[in-house]
């Protein structure tokens, strides 16, 4: 039998609505009666390690839950991890993980839209499927992996997608890469490229900002003036912002401030296609990073990984077009 660690962040999968309507963080974790019903699927193993709500998490936090992971999986002897975190920042959490396990075995990150005492809640089933996915053989080399609502997600892709529905979290553009089913655990395709960093600390200062219409050097000044490390522009369409931010960004670069490219839409990637001013070819032009498909919060993230290895421009390009 599989020796399998369940490790606990907290979120919504540990919290209890009270009698006002309002959830909140519950001191003993719900999930206990749960964990109790996998002993037929695995040796199960427990760490109440962290009990916060998911907005609260930071990357400073995801890297200590990441070094916690590779002290338990040393000591321990484990076939494979189950992470329990609130959906606001599980995807956040999933992506940086990815990016700093260089392992092979399973790690599966899950968590409920429904706190544990409403009606239809969704955690302990998803702790189940979680648990099922994190002891099967297939999940093995595949990094790190979402697990909700019965589906199979890469850490890399998903996103989540709705306030408040169980079936929150997809992965735009490609779907899940496996199921999870009563008769056990498909997998139907897998990630290309995998990637690993050994990074064991952030320290740089990464900011994100969204194009909208009319944006002006304004905001991107501001921002910069806070001693950032790097800047992450979610863009119009196929990479494409407005015009009266181009000096502004141009002036970034020129300060070896790397600035990153993603799209605002969920769907595709960023190209230099359009030649007018803010287009993306000019941008590409200034020496703009564009990403290949990653939506903004995750390359805040890479670049905050990346930037403590280099700040060389063609490196970081090679980097985020993987």
């Amino acid at each position: 039998m599989k020796k399998i660690l369940v490790l606990h962040t907290g979120g919504t999968i540990a919290m209890q609505e009270n009698e006002q309507g309002a959830i909140q963080p519950n001191v003993i974790n719900p999930l206990y009666s749960t964990i109790e019903s996998l002993s037929s699927i695995a040796s199960v193993i427990v760490d109440d390690y962290l009990n916060i709500p998911s907005p609260h998490m930071t990357p400073s936090l995801m890297v200590d839950l990441a070094e916690r992971l590779k002290e338990r999986a040393k000591t321990d002897h484990l076939d494979g991890i189950v992470v329990t975190h609130g959906t606001d920042t599980l995807e956040e959490t999933a992506y940086l993980l990815d990016l700093l396990l260089d392992w092979d075995i399973p790690v599966v990150i899950t968590g409920a839209m429904r706190s544990s005492n409403e009606l239809g809640a969704d955690g302990p089933h998803n702790l189940i499927s979680a648990v099922r996915v994190a002891a099967s053989d297939s999940a093995c080399e595949k990094g790190v992996l979402v697990v909700l609502n019965d589906e199979i997600h890469t850490a890399k892709n998903v996103t989540k997608t709705h306030s408040s529905n169980i079936a929150t979290f997809q992965s735009p553009q490609y779907g899940p890469i496996g199921i999870v089913t009563k008769r056990g655990v498909f997998f139907h395709h897998t990630l290309s490229v995998r990637e690993c960093h050994p990074v064991k600390s952030l320290t740089k200062k990464v900011a994100l900002l969204k194009t909208y219409a009319g944006m002006d050097h304004t905001i991107i000044e501001a921002v910069a003036k806070t001693k950032i490390d790097g800047l992450v522009i979610e863009a119009f369409g196929q990479g494409n912002v407005p015009p009266l931010v181009m000096n502004a960004l141009t002036k970034l670069i020129n300060a070896n401030i790397p600035v990153v490219l993603v799209s605002r839409c969920f769907n595709g990637v960023v190209q230099d296609t359009y030649a007018y001013e803010g287009g993306g070819r000019s941008l590409k032009e200034q020496g703009v990073i564009f990403t290949n498909g990653l939506n903004g919060q995750k390359a805040r993230l890479k670049l905050m990984v990346v930037l403590e290895q280099t700040t060389d421009r063609t490196t970081l390009q090679e980097w985020f077009y993987k």
